[in-house]
């Protein structure tokens, strides 16, 4: 496989351990889209720390320069402004995009962009189940008429730090679990773009943006990051709960969210996928 990756931080440097023992997975060629004033650097990073991969590397500072790549996928893991820059051209092009930033669709107009992108280049953008599981079930249910689907999404208080949180509860100060965000999941993608992209995956398999429920929660009691749901269809009525342990280097992030994007990459070469 040759692939392509837009960033190269927490995410994508676990992501590329990972790959290093699957022996299914075998790269021929490896293309970061990075910063221009970091691609010589990044390149010797790359040889230095994941030469075990047995592929040549390249660092880009633009999507055209990435599809000069000919990369057969591309995961994007760099944030909402990134997915805004270059996944339009790279779906174009034809190249499918695993997009790690699921609450980048939170904004409609760059919803409406990427989905007709997607179309013109007759490529797929691949939206991985990230750190929650049950999607697959919540999106079977959505024929049957969901009624109801109620997310609640709990962090310890340093989780929150940096986002409006703060100016919602003293973060330092809490001794119990609070609520400080109850609304839509739109309005959480929004706000916590780099914590609530669970919100946002939750939304596009069940009741939309505007009628999915969210609560997010710090507390100080919390090793880790929990999500939870509940759906309730005409059918059957589900809750799912995730305790997550928090990613080695970035305690926003859950460990499982890298997983889950691994087990996209596998699935495209398995002769059978789960």
């Amino acid at each position: 496989m040759r692939l392509g990756l837009i960033g190269y931080g927490n995410i994508a440097g676990t992501l590329l351990r990972l790959i290093a023992e699957t022996p299914e997975i075998r790269l021929e060629a490896l293309t970061v889209l990075g910063l221009p004033e970091k691609t010589d650097a990044l390149v010797q990073d790359l040889e230095a720390t994941h030469g075990g991969l047995g592929c040549s590397f390249a660092a880009v500072s633009s999507a055209e320069g990435l599809l000069a790549a000919k990369p057969d996928l591309v995961i994007e893991c760099a944030g909402h402004q990134a997915v805004v820059s270059h996944v339009p051209t790279i779906l174009r092009a034809g190249v499918d995009v695993v997009l790690v930033s699921i609450g980048a669709f939170a904004h409609r107009e760059l919803e409406a962009e990427l989905r007709a992108a997607a179309e013109d280049g007759g490529a797929r953008i691949v939206l991985p189940a990230g750190a929650v599981g049950g999607i697959d079930l919540l999106a079977a249910l959505r024929p049957a008429g969901l009624t109801s689907v109620i997310y609640q999404g709990c962090k310890p208080p340093a989780a929150w730090a940096g986002t409006p949180a703060e100016a919602a509860v003293d973060l330092d100060g809490l001794t119990e679990a609070t609520v400080f965000f109850s609304g839509s999941a739109r309005d959480a993608a929004a706000q916590y773009p780099k914590n609530a992209n669970v919100a946002a995956t939750i939304a596009l398999a069940g009741l939309g943006f505007d009628d999915t429920k969210v609560e997010l929660i710090a507390d100080p009691a919390a090793s880790g990051n929990t999500h939870e749901f509940t759906a309730v269809s005409g059918v059957a009525r589900t809750s799912i709960r995730i305790e997550n342990l928090p990613s080695p280097g970035n305690i926003k992030t859950s460990v499982t969210t890298v997983y889950s994007v691994l087990r996209e990459l596998r699935n495209r070469v398995a002769p059978v996928a789960i």
